[in-house]
């Protein structure tokens, strides 16, 4: 006869089952320190609320919320999203139009000076002559007059005195009205032609002086060619009323050559 099965091995049962998950803790009310159920929500003695949630978030300054878009909510789903006719305006563009409204009121009192600068530098400037003019001295027939009179077929020149080298001789004229100077054209010597203008001893360097209405003065020295015909100058002044030309060194002096200008015209805008 065939002998009994062999049974598989089985462990042993064990004495004690394996212990279940620990019991969640009471929670113990802050305010009036009752142990309470971890599963409760009020306090059973006080009612206060055991589990308040997270903190809420703290507002930012009212300097980063001027420039941070609001966020929009979705609609929910199936819903059709309300179109708003009107819509609170934001902070940012307020603060912009007063910054810039202060910005126009502070430059006010410089638009004019601004727009005068543009206007000489992109514009044409206009002869702007003088009414009046002297001169240190006079030769006879060459008055001071004849180097203000737009034509370069007459010259000042200074009479015998001190004419030898026509050094501290000037040139001296008035506008009728505040000018504001912005060129000076210069013909030296006697003409404008080679043979004439050799005759006579010519201005080497001037000093011209402006006199505003104010009396303030701007002084400049002008270094000028001895060549021929027109020499132009950048020359600035502002309400300009007296003008001088002091000639400081000169070309061809000797005995019996007087210093000779042709012409002096001023360029600029009628204050």
């Amino acid at each position: 006869m065939p002998g009994p099965e062999a049974l598989p091995d089985v462990p042993p049962a064990p004495a004690h089952p394996p212990p279940g998950p620990a019991p969640a803790p009471p929670v113990r009310c802050p305010n009036c320190r009752t142990e309470n159920d971890p599963g409760r929500t009020l306090c059973v003695r006080c009612a206060l609320l055991l589990d308040p949630g997270p903190p809420p978030g703290v507002r930012p300054p009212w300097w980063r919320r001027l420039l941070r878009r609001r966020t929009r909510q979705a609609p929910t789903a199936g819903t059709r999203p309300k179109r708003r006719l009107w819509r609170r305006p934001g902070l940012t563009l307020p603060v912009l139009l007063i910054v810039l409204a202060c910005g126009v009121w502070f430059a006010l009192p410089h638009l004019s000076g601004w727009f005068g600068f543009a206007k000489d530098e992109t514009g044409t400037p206009e002869a702007v002559p003088p009414t009046r003019f002297r001169a240190s001295s006079r030769a006879p027939g060459h008055p001071a007059g004849a180097a203000f009179d737009g034509f370069n077929n007459r010259y000042w020149a200074p009479s015998a005195a001190g004419a030898d080298t026509g050094v501290g001789q000037y040139l001296e004229c008035d506008f009728e009205q505040p000018v504001r100077v912005l060129k000076l054209v210069v013909f030296s010597g006697t003409s404008t032609k080679m043979d004439e203008f050799l005759t006579q001893a010519r201005p080497a360097r001037i000093t011209v002086v402006l006199t505003s209405a104010d009396g303030t003065s701007a002084t400049k020295q002008l270094r000028v060619k001895d060549q021929p015909g027109q020499q132009t100058f950048d020359l600035r002044g502002s309400e300009v009323v007296r003008a001088r030309l002091t000639t400081d060194t000169t070309y061809g002096a000797g005995p019996g050559r007087r210093l000779a200008v042709a012409e002096v015209e001023f360029f600029g805008r009628r204050s």
